[in-house]
């Protein structure tokens, strides 16, 4: 052999005596023919959408979803409301506040604001305590996923008062007359 995958570059002949011209080394139509003899490729056999459906009947196989999953999330999308303006948190001590020396357990304070709504929440483990700004009467419910939320009312400054929240993620829905705001949802 000489380099050149077993033809002699000089006068076509291979290095075993044969002539590769006449025997179509070279030829390009005489390598179509499928050397495994496999079927065609075909691009609709591998689609991503029968991928993606393998793949999902493996992971409800293998890793299913836990059984409550499911009412959770229908109650939780229950729970949308499309009128409803989210409130951004804005302030929270855990992250925006310099910790207090000697506080053993300081009382985790949120502002959350809406356009021209704010309201500011104390939560300890006695409770929460908040009040809305500007002030005016309204009706608050304390979401907890697919748990039944408690209601409280605002007095006439504004203030509210309610138990301990739930131990798990929460959110705030205010109804002021017409208007109704939910602020993020977080942990206690």
């Amino acid at each position: 052999m000489n380099g050149t995958n077993g033809v002699n570059g000089t006068n076509g002949r291979d290095d075993f005596g044969g002539d590769a011209f006449r025997d179509n080394v070279f030829d390009e139509d005489a390598h179509d023919e499928d050397i495994f003899d496999e079927a065609p490729y075909d691009a609709g056999e591998f689609g991503a959408d029968r991928l993606e459906e393998e793949l999902r009947q493996a992971a409800a196989v293998l890793d299913p979803p836990p059984a409550q999953l499911e009412q959770i999330a229908v109650e939780a999308y229950a729970l949308h409301d499309l009128d409803a303006r989210v409130a951004e948190l804005t302030f929270d001590s855990l992250v925006d506040a310099i910790p207090v020396r000697g506080a053993t357990e300081p009382p985790r304070m949120l502002t959350f604001r809406a356009g021209e709504t704010t309201v500011d929440v104390e939560v300890t483990s006695q409770g929460l305590m908040g009040q809305l700004l500007p002030p005016r009467p309204a009706r608050i419910e304390v979401l907890a996923g697919p748990h039944a939320g408690a209601e409280l009312a605002t007095d006439d400054l504004g203030r509210f008062t309610g138990e301990a929240p739930p131990p798990g993620p929460f959110a705030l829905r205010l109804r002021t007359g017409g208007e109704v705001v939910v602020t993020e949802w977080l942990r206690a």
